[in-house]
């Protein structure tokens, strides 16, 4: 019998923990470092490859994915290294995917050849914003200029090239974000990540903003119009929503990120990593030591895991709803009955369709444009007990 994670597919995440700056907005495990051994950092990473891998054998492997922190600042022949390492351990698909995260930097950029030919297909960039002003806000250490000969250098490199923008910034209005995005789709090759700016605690712009030094942040309604306004634009340029917070062309939706949302098992290596791996029919959630060094150490020593435990029922069921219905196309409900046991409450059900937050066909419960919106207090009101 088929195990339910095949029903989202199996991917390969691989964390490179370190910057050249720290982003004030960014909550991801990343470090600046002033000397990195890549050389060592290499080694750990096959090690532990190897160690997950016979764990998994015999899986055939949908996607890599090269995060951070900033990969592209990983040496070109590492990571062509570690990917000739990855086709030797697992059977692959004929189209993996595999994407490696770029800061548009020069650097970055003067490598992005040495990544192609190494087995790299697809690149995602961080860009962020398309004015210099709010680049320097956000921390970002290149111009739009910086930004857009990069971006020049990597569709001209690679097939599949996707970016990334904040919007609701400080001060932005919906005549700027507007400016701003049809700016971005006329540039995009196949996908764009169009993010909202979120205040994470633990961040220097959480500490600035418990200060209440953090000023010009939009109320609720501008980022909601903001939002609003982001779906119309990027319709009409033919970047369709697949996801919450991604469009794309018809095809070039990110393979790596629909295991997510479609609650395939994943693999994660590196400081920080987490993953979601089915072992002997059981899903675990397993995490590894966030910091670099500690990582590293026990990575070295034979595990770089800080934690693996079985997830339950109602785990399983939170997860699968907490990522499905963040996609355009929704779940499956069969699926859903499979894993809960059960079915979703009708009466809960039917109320959220007469408000029109979510709809089903086709045995698919999908949360409309309206409902994305309040998406979690969607999701909440399915699971209330």
């Amino acid at each position: 019998m088929a195990e339910d994670w095949q029903n989202g597919g199996f991917g390969l995440y691989i964390h490179w923990p370190f910057c050249q700056a720290k982003c004030p907005y960014c909550d991801f495990n990343s470090h600046v470092a002033r000397e990195i051994d890549q050389n060592r950092w290499f080694r750990a990473y096959l090690s532990e490859l190897d160690r997950v891998a016979a764990q998994t054998p015999n899986r055939v492997l949908n996607s890599v994915f090269f995060g951070g922190g900033t990969p592209s600042l990983m040496n070109p022949d590492i990571v062509a290294g570690i990917l000739d390492r990855v086709r030797r351990l697992w059977p692959t698909a004929n189209d993996m995917e595999v994407t490696l995260e770029a800061n548009p930097g020069s650097v970055e950029a003067g490598r992005f050849v040495g990544y192609r030919d190494g087995g790299v297909n697809r690149i995602s960039m961080g860009i962020q914003a398309l004015n210099d002003r709010d680049l320097q806000r956000l921390g970002r250490i290149h111009s739009v200029s910086e930004a857009k000969q990069a971006f020049d250098v990597a569709r001209k490199t690679f097939d599949r090239v996707s970016f990334d923008l904040i919007y609701a910034r400080q001060d932005q209005s919906i005549e700027d974000w507007r400016h701003e995005l049809t700016e971005a789709t006329q540039m995009a090759v196949d996908h764009l990540s169009l993010y909202q700016l979120t205040i994470e605690d633990g961040t220097a712009f959480g500490d600035r903003y418990a200060l209440g030094k953090l000023h010009g942040l939009p109320e609720d309604d501008l980022a909601a119009d903001m939002y609003e306004e982001t779906q119309d634009i990027c319709a009409k340029a033919g970047f369709l929503p697949y996801e919450v917070s991604n469009y794309a062309g018809i095809g070039s939706e990110s393979r790596h990120n629909q295991i997510y949302w479609r609650y395939g098992d994943y693999a994660g290596i590196g400081p920080g990593a987490h993953a979601r791996m089915t072992l002997n029919g059981v899903r675990h959630a397993v995490e590894t030591w966030r910091n670099p060094t500690k990582w590293l150490e026990c990575a070295e020593a034979g595990n770089g895991d800080s934690l693996r435990e079985p997830i339950d029922r109602d785990g399983e069921v939170a997860e699968f709803l907490l990522m499905g219905l963040r996609l355009t196309d929704g779940i499956d409900l069969t699926r859903y009955q499979t894993l809960a046991g059960k079915t979703l409450e009708h009466d809960r059900v039917d109320a959220l369709r007469e408000l029109g937050l979510i709809s089903i066909s086709d045995q698919r419960l999908a949360v409309l444009p309206k409902g994305r919106m309040v998406l979690n207090s969607v999701i909440s009101e399915l699971l209330r007990d």
